[in-house]
Parts: C-alpha cells; sequence; structure tokens
C-alpha cells in the first residue's frame, strides 16, 4: 500500500453492491480457447463422437445441480437455471448433428452449435439476448469436459482475494464464496446485471461497468468502494485503514424500518424459492415482498400439480406466519421460456407473450396457481397478498383482480413493469389493491437498453429521471386510491435510493436480505420530511449521475457507514 496521500487516480464505475474493500487483485483466467482441430481422426465413429457430446453435457449438468443443492437464494435459482440450459436438448442435439454431418470432433461440434444458438438469442434481443452468455458459459463447461482441461470458474489462490474480470458467468457469480471474494470489479455489465444482483444478495462489494479495470494486474493492491463505484489502484495508508475500521462494522436488523421520526417503512425480503424463507426471516425480514414463483415450473415439460404447488408455497408462507407475503404469480416467458406454455418463435420475446399474458394461451395454469396459493393461504397463518407480473392495462388488472376474487384471494394486486401500468396507477388501482414497482424491468422498458450492455450501463438505472418520474406517477396513483405502492426491484437495495423512493410515497421496500440492515441505518438517519425534499431534488436532475450524486452528498451517513 502507498504511504500518506500517494494513492493513484481512481477507476470509475457503477457501484452496485455498497461496502468497501482492500485485497489484491485476482484476474479471472481466459476463457476456454477455441478446439483447433476441426476434423475426426477415423479412430470415433459418428455415433461414439454424439455419445461424448451427450455424456459431457451431462456430467456438466450433474456438476451444476450439485453447486446448486449447497446454494440458497439468487445463487441457488442461477445455478439451477444453468443446469436447466445444460440440460437443454437443443445445444447437444445441433452438435450431435454436426458430428454426423461434417466429421467434427465433439469439442469443435460443441463450439460452433453453441455459435449457432448465440446467434439465433442475439438476434432476438432484449432478455433473450441475455441467455448469449449464459450459453457460452455452459459452452465452455462442455468443451473443458470433452478435451480434458479443469472446468471454466474462478480460481482458488488459497487467500482473499479483488476478482477482477471483463463479465462473470452467472453460474460463476453464485458459487463465489464471500469469505474468500473481497470484492469484484467487472469492466462490462450494469447495475440489474447477474453479476450486480447475485454480489447484492452475497454482499459482496462490487463496482460494475468500469472501463478501466482491464488495466488491473494480478496482486496489485486496490481499495473497492462499492457504494461510490471507485476502485483506488495502490490505496494510502489511510485508505485501506479507514475501510478495514469500516469493514469491522457489524450492522443487524432489528426488523422495524423507519425514519428517524418514526414513521413506519416496512422492508421485506425478496425470496426466489422455499429454501431462502427462513434465511430471510432469520434476518429481521418484515415480511415477503416479492416471493417469485417461478422455481417450481422451470426444468419441467409440464406444469407442477396443484398440490406440488401448495407444498412449496406453505414452506414460505409458514416462515412469515402473522406476516405479510406477497406471492407473484408465473412470470413465465423472456428469459424463462417454458415449453409447456411460451413460444419459442417470437421475434422479441422481452415483448410478447410473458407474465400474465400466458393467461390467455392457457388459462389453466393461472387457475391452478391461484388455486394452490388460496389453499396454502388457508393452511398457514401469513397474510398472503397476490400479484401479476406484465399488466399493462386496467381490462388485465380487472380480470386479475377478478380471478383471485373467485379463489378466495381478497388482496390482489400488480406488477408496475411497463411504463403504460406507471402511467395508468390510479385507474389500476382503483380496481387493484396495491401496486409493486419493479424496477429492473421498469427501467429497460423505460430506457430501451439492454441491462447486460456494458456500453448501456448508464442508461440501466432507476436513478434515471425518467424512471423517477414513473415510479412518483405510481405513488400518485396509489395515493388518489388510497392504495399501498411498494418496490421489489434492485433499486430497493440501495440505500441512497431508498430515501427517495420514500419520499415518493414508496410504502414498502423490499429486497436481498443482506441488504437489510444498511437500508434501515439509512432510513433511521432521515425524517419523512427529509426524504420528501430529496425526492423532490432528485425528481428535478437532469441526469443519473446528477441525480446520485446530488442525493449521495447530502446524505452524509453514507459515508459513516462506508456506503
Amino acid at each position: 500500500m502507498s504511504p500518506t496521500g500517494t494513492s493513484h487516480q481512481a477507476i470509475r464505475g457503477i457501484g452496485v453492491s455498497p461496502g468497501r474493500a482492500v485485497g489484491t487483485v485476482l484476474r479471472m483466467p481466459p476463457p476456454v480457447p477455441e478446439p483447433s482441430g476441426t476434423r475426426r481422426g477415423p479412430g470415433l465413429s459418428d455415433d461414439d463422437a454424439a455419445a461424448q457430446i451427450a455424456a459431457a453435457a451431462e456430467r456438466v449438468r450433474e456438476g451444476l445441480e450439485r453447486s446448486a443443492q449447497g446454494a440458497v437464494g439468487t445463487s441457488r435459482e442461477v445455478l439451477e437455471t444453468t443446469a436447466m440450459m445444460a440440460a437443454d436438448p437443443t445445444l447437444v442435439s445441433t452438435a450431435q448433428d454436426l458430428v454426423r454431418s461434417g466429421d467434427l470432433t465433439p469439442a469443435r461440434a460443441v463450439w460452433e452449435a453453441a455459435g449457432q444458438v448465440i446467434d439465433q438469442l442475439a438476434a432476438l434481443g432484449g432478455y433473450m439476448a441475455e441467455r448469449t452468455r449464459d450459453v457460452a458459459d455452459v459452452r465452455d463447461r462442455v468443451v473443458a469436459a470433452l478435451t480434458g482441461r479443469p472446468a471454466p470458474g474462478v480460481p482458488d489462490p488459497g487467500h482473499p482475494f479483488v476478482l477482477v474480470a471483463r463479465d462473470l458467468a452467472p453460474a460463476d457469480t453464485a458459487t463465489l464464496d464471500p469469505d474468500r471474494v473481497l470484492a469484484i470489479v467487472t469492466s462490462e455489465g450494469g447495475p440489474t446485471s447477474h453479476t450486480a444482483i447475485l454480489a447484492r444478495a452475497l454482499g459482496i462489494p462490487a463496482v460494475v461497468g468500469a472501463a478501466g479495470a482491464v488495466d488491473l494486474h494480478d496482486d496489485a493492491p486496490v481499495l473497492v468502494d462499492g457504494g461510490k463505484g471507485e476502485v483506488v489502484p495502490d490505496p494510502s495508508e489511510e485508505q485501506v485503514a479507514r475501510a478495514q475500521e469500516l469493514a469491522a462494522q457489524v450492522r443487524t436488523f432489528d426488523g422495524h424500518g423507519r425514519t428517524r421520526d418514526g414513521h413506519p417503512v416496512p422492508l421485506l425480503a425478496n425470496v426466489g424459492n422455499p429454501d431462502g424463507a427462513q434465511p430471510a426471516a432469520d434476518a429481521g425480514a418484515e415480511g415477503v415482498g416479492l416471493f417469485r414463483t417461478e422455481f417450481c415450473f422451470l426444468d419441467r415439460k409440464q406444469a407442477p400439480t396443484v398440490e406440488e404447488q401448495v407444498a412449496a408455497y406453505r414452506r414460505v408462507l409458514a416462515a412469515f406466519a402473522g406476516k405479510k407475503v406477497v406471492v407473484r404469480t408465473l412470470d413465465a416467458g423472456a428469459d424463462k421460456p417454458l415449453p409447456f406454455l411460451t413460444a419459442t418463435d417470437e421475434p422479441n420475446p422481452a415483448l410478447g407473450v410473458r407474465g400474465l399474458r400466458t393467461a390467455t394461451r392457457d388459462a389453466q395454469v393461472l387457475e391452478d396457481q391461484l388455486t394452490a396459493i388460496a389453499q396454502a393461504a388457508a393452511a398457514e397463518h401469513a397474510e398472503t397478498w397476490v400479484m401479476a407480473p406484465m399488466v399493462a392495462t386496467v381490462e388485465e388488472t380487472e380480470d386479475f383482480v377478478a380471478r383471485c376474487t373467485a379463489h378466495g384471494l381478497p388482496t390482489a394486486g400488480v406488477m408496475v413493469e411497463v411504463p403504460s401500468a406507471a402511467l395508468l396507477a390510479g385507474p389500476i388501482l382503483a380496481r387493484a389493491a396495491f401496486a409493486s414497482i419493479g424496477t429492473n424491468d421498469l427501467t429497460q422498458y423505460a430506457m430501451a437498453s439492454d441491462r447486460l450492455l456494458g456500453s448501456l450501463a448508464g442508461l440501466s438505472t432507476s436513478w434515471q429521471p425518467a424512471v423517477l418520474q414513473l415510479i412518483a406517477a405510481t405513488c400518485r396513483g396509489g395515493a388518489q386510491q388510497g392504495r399501498p405502492v411498494g418496490v421489489c426491484g434492485e433499486a430497493a437495495a440501495d440505500p441512497a435510493l431508498a430515501v427517495v423512493l420514500v419520499g415518493l410515497g414508496v410504502a414498502t421496500l423490499s429486497m436481498s436480505p443482506r441488504a437489510l440492515p444498511d437500508v434501515a441505518a439509512v432510513l433511521a438517519s432521515v425524517t419523512r420530511d427529509e426524504c420528501r425534499r430529496l425526492a423532490e431534488r432528485a425528481l428535478v436532475a437532469e441526469t443519473a449521475d446528477a441525480a446520485r450524486a446530488e442525493i449521495r452528498a447530502a446524505l452524509p451517513v453514507l459515508e459513516e457507514l462506508g456506503l
């Protein structure tokens, strides 16, 4: 580390997971190289080559599933999704066709087959284009298995380190050990990328979209500030001491979110599967603001039975007896295609039949799910609310509320993820009991920006003035109808932005359980009126950077807490 005052100029990116950490750089190893040999020798038949491909893909799937069994929450979801992609017959069958028609080696066939799949997904754009990183990850793992190379992944040098990469595959991020990985720095990615979401879930300070990170070398000392979005090469002794002092702090959440003057702001948890429910409750979450139910439906050729769903939902409800649990109905389509429900040939799946719209294709799937939610709610003692994803019109709201009422589910709400729902919040909330803003999708649709493109990372933030205006419009609609509006997107986990959200009129915030103590501490430092004043300042800012900088400057508690 440098003596006092001689640290180098900071590399700037986007802070996506708050906290400060000091350590030495470890760069991700180069990716698995493209197989050079294209033609097989005479000793390997077509059938044997095809069998090798299937066996390698199966080994990759089994390895990912084993890793998933040892993970929880978001990490488990990501690993299960990647394992499902490894099991997808499309990649394997395409590669097997190539060994039979082109006499290719198994590794080369997998590489070329993956290239075809990646090109197809990239051409679709939107959410489907996001899956290209997953396909490349599975490709590399299968090629490594075929060629006897070590599987791709984060190396283990035997000591804690700051991980630096161009970007991270979701499966790599999901297996990170917070005791070893002190911080994450990527030159690509945005605030709603997989790396950002998982870093927050794991409590690892992270900066993404930091183009200058490519110049960092292994073993170089750095300080990473995940709140400010800065990476300081060769930090000074004072900076190191301050970072270590902040890292030694241990914050907990007492289960009562509130402002300094006592205004209650319930802080809830996002839960992706039953295994994440009890840890969220143990972290003090005042309920569940987003219970994602897709885990029941993924990696299946047909929808789960009502009985299967009831058993799964009850595990989450049981962990929050006496508290609110907001269950989101199936959000299929786009990045979560289901063979029994969604089409695979839509030209733009992000704008296609997804979320509630799938009920127009097969209403029975939604009916069965509502039946299961109602039965689970009747068997447990949680306060069960239900909401539909991707609602865009008043008519859709009316239909969903009527369906819920018919199933004995009186508290039916909607997700606000598209601008039309925000602009129609008044009439929509005249029908629905509540709204919950999914800031990830709302930002993506409002800004027309792919959240995984590092070149568009500046657009993919809920600090964007247009996004803040849409959130404000939703809250005004809720106030007109006397209906609560919550936020369950990643914006709720940003302590500075949480203050603005409360000032705009957001009633509840739902986030990764690890974010609860930080958000609670910052909210407790301001009054409700101060939240309103800061929200007004954020609304008149003309850029996302200006809004974020002004609010952070007005909250000295962020510096005190190292956020």
